[in-house]
């Protein structure tokens, strides 16, 4: 059975939580907020273009060609998707990074804000 549900609210549109997970042969299930990749966040239509084109090896000439458009569609339809998958992967910035490290004890407090120091001034 393949997963074709829209990820939207057919009544508001907003985003539709996962909450549940089932396998029927274990009779297993898994509940909570679950948090999907953003590659699942995607519509279909774009999870198919990308899959295309990570099976054409990042030709775009061969998209081209798969999909019977133009170069400059394939890169505006590249760069929406790519903007969508940078909204949705937060990285996290260096301060952020020094801290996890401190709170490890990885680091030690000195260390860490000389650190913090020179990555304000870069």
């Amino acid at each position: 059975m393949t997963n074709t549900a829209s990820l939207s609210c057919p009544t508001c549109a907003r985003p539709l939580t996962i909450t549940r997970y089932r396998c029927e042969p274990c009779n297993l299930s898994v509940e909570g907020s679950i948090e999907l990749p953003p590659l699942a966040k995607l519509s279909h239509e774009e999870q198919s273009f990308v899959t295309a084109f990570v099976r054409s090896h990042g030709s775009i000439k061969r998209m081209e060609a798969v999909f019977g458009i133009s170069y400059p569609t394939v890169k505006n339809k590249l760069n929406a998707i790519s903007r969508k998958l940078d909204a949705a992967v937060q990285v996290p910035d260096n301060r952020d990074k020094i801290l996890d490290r401190l709170q490890k004890g990885e680091i030690t407090v000195p260390e860490a804000l000389k650190l913090l120091e020179e990555t304000e001034n870069s």
